[in-house]
């Protein structure tokens, strides 16, 4: 009696396991949640992303940090200041207008509310640094992720990576 229970359980997993993957696979949804309808909106956002990463990027200074000197550290915030400034005029001129879709209208704004949020992260950043303290840099998480990685994933569920928050401060 006891190997049939055994035997029925095993069974019985099996099958749910099998189930859980042919669901998984076959018949669940394969889009992203995050992904809007209007292409043309998607498509105009990445090449403002785009043109705003190159000039960001002709702002890095990859001179390495010497101690705790108090120059190369307000030196450094004015980086992250001129950095954060391209990336909010990115910001501004992609939401300038609106999707053309219901999902697009009600979700873009979310996004833009969470990159501003993390604009001013940098922000805060840039004023810490011009206090002499070299501190990492910290960011607001939300429900324990860190922002840019929200920020992050609908920028690559729309196919705009380069509208994705950057990984370095520069």
């Amino acid at each position: 009696m006891p190997r049939r229970i055994v035997l029925t359980a095993v069974v019985a997993g099996v099958a749910l396991f099998l189930a859980f993957w042919t669901y998984a696979l076959f018949f669940a949804s394969k889009d992203a949640e995050n992904r809007i309808a209007d292409r043309a909106w998607a498509q105009r956002a990445e090449v403002i992303c785009q043109a705003a990463d190159g000039q960001r990027e002709a702002l890095a200074d990859l001179r390495p940090l010497e101690g705790d000197d108090p120059a190369m550290l307000r030196e450094r915030a004015a980086i992250v200041d001129r950095a954060t400034d391209v990336i909010e005029t990115m910001l501004d001129d992609v939401v300038g207008v609106r999707p053309a879709d219901d999902k697009g209208r009600a979700i873009v704004p979310l996004w833009e509310g969470d990159y501003r949020t993390y604009l001013d992260d940098r922000r805060a950043y840039a004023d810490l640094l011009r206090t002499g303290a070299d501190e990492p840099f910290r960011e607001t998480a939300v429900d324990g992720i860190p922002i840019s990685d929200k920020v992050a994933t609908f920028a690559g569920d729309n196919e705009m990576p380069s509208c994705s928050p950057p990984t370095d401060l520069s």
